[in-house]
């Protein structure tokens, strides 16, 4: 890849509104009609798939991996090196959207009660007293 901005796809489809972002649900059905159209199934195990989710994080990670923090907050400004993140982004996130639909966890609402139990783990500090 040069690098030159033409050579990077549009970061949403173009049959795609760019107001409409797609939904959890639609995107969970369309990995599954992807991987039965191919049969697939078969190898689509929980532990196949968060071995294949782990994989996919480690190649995300290298992307920054010897990055400097000034360097690697400025990543996206590179058209060649932001579309290989948004693509390990994507990947990362077909594989735990993959792994939730094989064990039926609705991701959404295992956040929603990761961030409540945090919440109370991890209270905010009162403010500073005037």
């Amino acid at each position: 890849m040069s690098g030159d901005p033409q050579d990077v796809p549009p970061a949403v489809p173009s049959d795609s509104p760019a107001d409409v972002p797609p939904d959890v649900t639609a995107l969970r059905r369309r990995l599954a009609e992807f991987a039965a159209a191919r049969n697939w199934q078969p190898y689509h195990t929980p532990k196949n798939l968060v071995a294949a989710l782990s994989v996919e994080a480690a190649e995300l990670v290298e992307i920054f991996q010897w990055l400097t923090p000034e360097e690697s907050a400025r990543v996206m400004d590179d058209p060649g090196t932001a579309h290989r993140v948004r693509d390990e982004v994507a990947d990362v996130l077909a594989y735990l959207l993959q792994f939730c639909e094989v064990l039926d966890i609705d991701p959404l609402a295992a956040l929603a009660a990761k961030i409540d139990r945090n919440e109370q783990r991890f209270p905010a500090p009162d403010p500073p007293a005037p």
